[in-house]
C-alpha cells in the first residue's frame, strides 16, 4: 500500500507519518458532516492523532508493509472509532502511569492517558495480529 484508502466510513493507511494529516482531513470532515461540535472534533481529532502515532510507532514498528485502520460507526449520538494496527500486540496493564513520580518529566508516555481523559469510554483489545483501541464519544 502506498497511499490511503478511503471506502465509506473507513480509511486505510501504510504505517507512515505523513499520512497522519490524511486522517485529520477525513476525520474531521466525516464529522463535520454529522454535524459534531467544533470542541468534540478536536477531542476526537488530538485522540485518533495520538492513537494513529500509536499504532504506526509502537503497534507496527514503522514497518510501511503494514497498515492502519481507522473506522468510524455512529448510533444516534454517539461516535465510536476504532484504530487497528498489524503489530504483535500488547498488555494494556503494562502501560506505565505518566502521573507516577519517575515518569513525570518524560517526553513520550502520555498518549493513552490523553485519550483516556478526551473520551467517554476506551476499549483496548490486544491480540497477536494486532490491537484494535475503540473509543466512543457523544455528540
Amino acid at each position: 500500500m502506498d497511499k490511503p484508502v478511503i471506502s465509506g466510513d473507513t480509511i486505510v493507511i501504510p504505517s507512515d507519518q505523513e499520512f497522519l494529516a490524511d486522517v485529520d482531513v477525513f476525520l474531521e470532515g466525516t464529522l463535520r458532516g454529522l454535524g459534531v461540535d467544533e470542541s468534540i472534533i478536536a477531542d476526537i481529532a488530538i485522540s485518533v492523532s495520538e492513537l494513529v502515532n500509536n499504532a504506526i510507532i509502537h503497534g507496527n514498528k514503522f514497518a510501511r508493509s503494514k497498515s492502519v485502520t481507522i473506522k468510524m460507526a455512529h448510533n444516534g449520538r454517539t461516535l465510536t472509532i476504532s484504530v487497528i494496527d498489524q503489530g504483535t500486540g500488547f498488555d494494556p496493564g503494562h502501560v506505565p502511569d505518566p502521573l507516577s513520580q519517575e515518569n513525570l518529566l518524560k517526553e513520550v508516555g502520555r498518549g493513552i492517558f490523553i485519550v483516556r481523559q478526551l473520551m467517554e469510554k476506551v476499549d483496548i483489545i490486544p491480540s497477536p495480529h494486532g490491537t484494535t483501541i475503540a473509543i466512543t464519544k457523544s455528540f
